[in-house]
């Protein structure tokens, strides 16, 4: 079993910035991807950013020059810098990994944290 625990969500004005982090432990022999995803009310979730274990990385184009993805493998952490921040970046944010347990290989998905860019 393998839990993602996220943290550093809240309220921020417009141009303000955020990180958000999210922990991965349990059964975990190697995480291959890691990254966030977003869901506004009534909207689909959409992705926001990955990480590669190698370091590579991709950016919705909504997100990219102002949102940066990192990650610490020895802390099986994961991390979104969120700078410039918009009224339309309100959202529920998830992250998800690719973890390789015993066994198998499978997605998890953390429990969500809550942005919100309001004046």
């Amino acid at each position: 079993q393998v839990q993602l625990v996220e943290s550093g969500g809240g309220l921020v004005q417009p141009g303000g910035s955020l990180r958000l982090s999210c922990a991965a432990s349990g059964s975990i022999v190697s995480i291959y991807d890691m990254g966030w995803y977003r869901q506004a009310p009534g909207k689909q979730r959409e992705l926001v950013a990955t990480i590669t274990s190698g370091g590579s990385r991709n950016y919705a184009d909504s997100v990219k020059d102002r949102f940066a993805i990192s990650r610490d493998n020895a802390k099986n952490t994961v991390y979104l810098l969120m700078n410039s921040l918009e009224l339309e970046d309100t959202a529920v944010y998830y992250c998800i990994s690719t973890v390789l347990t015993t066994g198998k290989i499978d997605d998890y998905w953390g429990q969500g944290t809550q942005v919100t860019v309001s004046s």
